[in-house]
């Protein structure tokens, strides 16, 4: 939810924020520092990788509380921003938070849930994101609607209320309380450093890069869902406030899709191995995302018709996410398994953010959105590619 908070007011504050800066609030200075923000946010993800080493350290719920704290008060605070500067440090500040919080989600999941049950937990809890958009666009139409963009942004600070409960109502899980007991337990900086040894640093890579694709395609693609809607809908005669609700509409059909590719994730993992399962979600994504901006926006006055439902098959080749919430804490012993998850998850946001600012200053020099976001389904192919030299895991249990 506090994710996709800023996409859903990105145009009322910076409206508000950039003649505050000094500049003028033209669409082009929207679409560049709206663009320079999201990069900041991803950047900060990318920084949150330094949750991993500390939960090895000093435990899985104690961090995640502190995730959870750090980015609720900086989307909190970025309600009363002044300036667009002020904003974007607080989207860098959220964002190390947010990843973070993913990164031990999935780790208390696979190590505290029963083994005929883990993949399945770690499927459940991945649908909370996406839940998390649909609350959030819910939210924007009943209160930044009625409240504006700051109300958005207070919202956004409520999560924390949850650090209460995780503190009094979840325990630290046995596996990870075991390798302290047993003196397993590393340094944070020795629990990093054990991704890049001989036995894990080749799976650590490949790891990182097989995230890097997902995010790549599905980042730069569904972060331009709602403008494409807008400008199909303008085009084929709506106005402004039919074309936002469109936008709403396709932003619920991306989630729905992607909710329901998570809850099938189980199945083709265990059906067709967890590099299998993560194939069939690259071709998806691959077919649907250059089919939909490729193709189908260029169709004229049909093309919002069949955009629209497009959406949904992209959405359920977004669930490719979910493969890694289960499939990378079987790689990994306890002792370096937060660490393992929090670099791939976060190393590669480096690297999407420069590919997202990339795709917007593409879609301003050609002056068309579709073919530049069409392109990112290029990762995907070269991810199917490199997929055979994953680790297998199915059939694995997790490692202690």
């Amino acid at each position: 939810m506090d994710s996709f908070i800023y996409a859903l007011v990105l145009v009322p504050a910076l409206k508000e924020l950039l003649p505050a800066s000094g500049l003028a609030p033209t669409a082009q200075n929207t679409g560049f520092y709206g663009g320079l923000l999201f990069a900041l946010f991803l950047i900060g993800w990318g920084c949150s990788f330094i949750w991993g080493p500390l939960a090895d350290r000093f435990g899985r719920v104690r961090i995640l509380m502190l995730t959870i704290l750090c980015f609720s008060a900086f989307t909190l605070a970025g309600a009363f921003a002044t300036n667009v500067w002020q904003l974007a440090l607080f989207r860098l500040l959220a964002g190390i938070g947010i990843g973070g919080e993913w990164t031990l989600g999935g780790i208390l999941v696979a190590e505290d849930w029963p083994e005929d049950r883990r993949v399945s937990g770690a499927a459940f809890m991945h649908t909370g994101y996406y839940f998390g958009t649909l609350l959030a666009a819910v939210a924007n139409r009943f209160i930044g609607a009625e409240y504006g963009w700051r109300a958005m942004f207070l919202l956004g600070g409520t999560p924390a209320l949850l650090v209460a409960f995780i503190r009094y109502g979840i325990r630290e899980p046995v596996r990870w309380t075991h390798s302290a007991q047993t003196g397993r337990r590393r340094s944070a900086t020795a629990a990093f450093l054990e991704l890049f040894s001989v036995e894990y640093r080749r799976r650590t890579m490949l790891n990182a890069i097989f995230v890097l694709v997902s995010m790549v395609g599905l980042w730069a693609g569904s972060v331009y869902v709602p403008a494409a809607i807008t400008q199909l809908a303008m085009a084929a005669g709506s106005n402004q406030p039919d074309s936002a609700r469109l936008a709403s509409v396709g932003s619920t059909l991306l989630s729905i899709g992607t909710i329901l590719g998570c809850l099938v994730v189980p199945y083709l993992a265990e059906k067709f191995g967890r590099r299998g399962a993560l194939a069939f979600f690259y071709a998806l994504m691959a077919v649907s995302i250059s089919v939909a901006f490729g193709y189908v926006f260029y169709l004229g006055q049909s093309a919002l018709a069949w955009f629209l439902p497009s959406l949904f098959v992209l959405g359920v080749g977004g669930a490719s996410f979910c493969v890694f919430t289960l499939w990378l804490p079987e790689q990994y012993p306890t002792e370096c398994r937060a660490s393992a998850f929090a670099f791939a998850t976060s190393s590669g946001r480096f690297v999407a953010a420069g590919a997202t600012f990339l795709v917007g200053a593409s879609i301003s020099h050609y002056g068309t959105l579709g073919k530049p976001v069409a392109f990112t389904a290029i990762a995907f192919v070269a991810g199917l590619m490199l997929l055979p030299l994953g680790k297998e895991t199915r059939g694995q249990t997790l490692l202690d």
